[in-house]
This record gives C-alpha cells, sequence and structure tokens, in this order.
C-alpha cells in the first residue's frame, strides 16, 4: 500500500515539474511573439511616418505652383534644370 501511494506522489511530482517546464517554455515563446509584434509596430509607424512626411512635401509643392500661376500675368514661368540651365515658358505668348 505504501508503494502504491508513493509511487502516485512521485508522478504527481513527475506532471508538476514537466507542466512548469511546458509553462515556462511557453511564457518564453510569447515573450518573442510580443517583442516581435512591437518592432513590427514600430517599423509600421516609421513608414507611416516617412508616407506623411513625403504626402506634405507633394502637397506643399502642388500649393507653391497654384500661388505662383495665379500670380502676376506679367510674369514667365521658369524651372532650373540644373547647373545654369534654366527652361522658360510663356515668354513669346506675352502680348
Amino acid at each position: 500500500m505504501e508503494t502504491a501511494k508513493a509511487t502516485g506522489i512521485a508522478w504527481r511530482s513527475l506532471v508538476t515539474l514537466t507542466g512548469a517546464v511546458a509553462t515556462s517554455i511557453a511564457v518564453a515563446v510569447a515573450a518573442v511573439i510580443a517583442v516581435v509584434f512591437a518592432a513590427t509596430l514600430v517599423v509600421i509607424g516609421f513608414m507611416a511616418t516617412a508616407l506623411l512626411g513625403l504626402a506634405a512635401f507633394a502637397l506643399r509643392g502642388r500649393t507653391a505652383t497654384a500661388a505662383a500661376a495665379s500670380g502676376d500675368p506679367s510674369l514667365i514661368e521658369a524651372r532650373h534644370m540644373g547647373g545654369h540651365s534654366w527652361v522658360a515658358y510663356g515668354w513669346n505668348e506675352r502680348r
């Protein structure tokens, strides 16, 4: 009778130890997954910031062009092509 009770206690100890090891492994895997998820969110945040910055530059360029077009009609449009090169538009259409 004592032997059966001792065997049951041994099995309970082994099952408890196995459960503790499995729980520790599950916690470690969950921690790794949480770090990967957090890093993913950081990368998405950086990409969103870059996208908003590019959109701001695009809208800024659009408003600058619209403001220049609605200015003085005697002005001509010229674009800098690099170095000392400029290209002028509308100079032959003025009267």
